[in-house]
């Protein structure tokens, strides 16, 4: 007879790190402190992925000043300038041949060093070439950083790992909208703000002395990979590529339609919240940048609370409950009241939050350990491809109608494909890798 698992149980947020804010819960009880110190450092990686993400998105009006782009060729910029996560879909894959420590190093130098270059920019397509690379790592180091969490901690306390991985790292957006606030008074203007991006460069020494390689790949990969060296793992590089949807193309298809459309809402609605709120609505960058971290901090609850509440109901339902919400969100956003802006704004920001936890924690969770780095980059690149096809037809449909207010909620209804795309998928919370596995090889 079946028996519901014990509930789990946390620590006071009082008693939490000093880079854990309390107002994002507590730690789970029992979790070792080895657990936690990997866990700092690696948010420290996400950190600056959620600080350039949200610059972009913040600066569109000076950068389109400064580049001369139209409101409708906005669009057509960011899609190019988002699809630098393509590359990432070659490049994550070498996490399950090489290793995931050796992985998440190299992205951060090449992060570090695109966003020093993202602050030279002359000119668009010049801004387009830098950040194309800078992404292409930051895009890696995300991936690889939630494949370290899923592998290493206990299985009942994964989805908080991951929620709290993602919570952490999202204050990057509230420092990337602080610094904003002042763009106008910066020396530099919006350069200013890629040239903080630079700063893991500088503390690459402790991220080389507390990031450890997983013991599953360890146990999966370690004794070839010290057989045969790295140049051999580097030939293979691809191979699990082809085998992701050779030997699991359910669990392929059904992760890839629930990342692009998930995307394709969420991502295009977001790019364009900084533009729509100055050019729509009269704010000012200071005015947004108040919203930004005071909302935000309420708003980036939803990882935590997202990874606490998987663990406990399940992956699936949360990612249903967040994709039918955010639609109506958003439309409350776009078309509704202006005086009552941040109110869903918040819980747009809080929806977001969720699914992306959600879903990085799926896409690691379904496929064994020689797979899952290739997952990641699987996904990151159907989200990219999602989101580039939504910023296109935004761009077609401003054409058509004219309206952000029509457009971005028209936009935001593709979430709902996603939520219908979870009946694909079985349910992962609190159990062990292996299981979930071993489930697909013998069904």
């Amino acid at each position: 007879m079946d028996t519901a698992p014990p509930p789990l149980a946390y620590r006071s947020p009082r008693e939490n790190p000093w880079w854990i804010p309390p107002f994002l819960g507590g730690v789970p009880e029992g979790l070792a402190a080895a657990h936690l110190r990997l866990l700092g450092v690696l948010t420290f990686a996400l950190f600056f992925e959620n600080y350039d993400f949200s610059v972009l998105g913040n600066a569109l009006p000076q950068l389109a000043e400064s580049f001369g782009l139209s409101k409708a060729a906005l669009g057509d910029f960011t899609s190019v300038t988002r699809l630098g996560a393509l590359p990432a879909f070659l490049l994550v894959p070498l996490a399950d041949r090489i290793g995931r420590r050796r992985l998440v190093l190299l992205s951060v130098v090449g992060m570090s060093l695109g966003s020093a270059l993202t602050a030279t920019s002359q000119t668009a397509a010049q801004f387009v070439l830098f950040q194309f690379l800078t992404r292409t790592f930051l895009v890696t180091a995300g991936v690889v950083a939630v494949v370290i969490v899923t592998e290493e901690f206990p299985a009942e306390h994964r989805g908080w790992g991951i929620g709290m991985l993602s919570g952490v790292a999202a204050i990057g957006f509230g420092l990337g909208a602080l610094l904003y606030g002042f763009v106008n008074h910066l020396p530099l203007g919006w350069r200013a703000l890629y040239l903080v991006s630079a700063t893991p460069l500088l503390l690459f020494p402790w991220l080389r002395r507390d990031v450890v390689e997983t013991r599953r790949f360890a146990a999966a990969r370690g004794e070839a990979l010290a057989r045969d060296g790295v140049g051999a793992a580097l030939r293979g590089a691809f191979q699990p590529l082809a085998a992701l949807v050779r030997e699991h193309p359910r669990r392929a298809l059904a992760i890839g339609l629930i990342g692009s459309f998930s995307a394709a809402g969420v991502g295009t609605c977001f790019q364009f919240v900084s533009q729509f709120l100055q050019t729509e609505r009269g704010w000012s960058p200071g005015a947004f940048a108040i919203m930004s971290v005071f909302f935000g901090a309420f708003g980036i609850i939803g990882n935590p609370a997202a990874g606490r509440l998987g663990d406990r109901l399940g992956r699936r339902r949360v990612v249903v409950a967040v994709m039918c919400a955010f639609p109506l969100c958003a439309a409350a956003f776009f078309a509704g009241p202006a005086t009552l802006i941040p109110a869903p704004w918040t819980a747009m920001v809080f929806l977001s939050m969720a699914s992306s936890v959600m879903l990085r924690a799926l896409t690691t969770e379904l496929f064994p350990t020689e797979l899952r780095g290739s997952a990641g980059g699987a996904q990151a690149l159907l989200e990219t491809l999602g989101v580039v096809v939504g910023l296109f037809l935004y761009s077609r449909a401003m054409e058509w109608l004219g309206s952000q207010e029509l457009v971005l909620p028209l936009m935001s209804c593709a979430t709902l494909l996603s939520a219908a795309a979870v009946a694909l998928v079985p349910e992962t919370a609190r159990r062990e890798l292996e299981d979930i596995s071993a489930e697909e090889d013998a069904a």
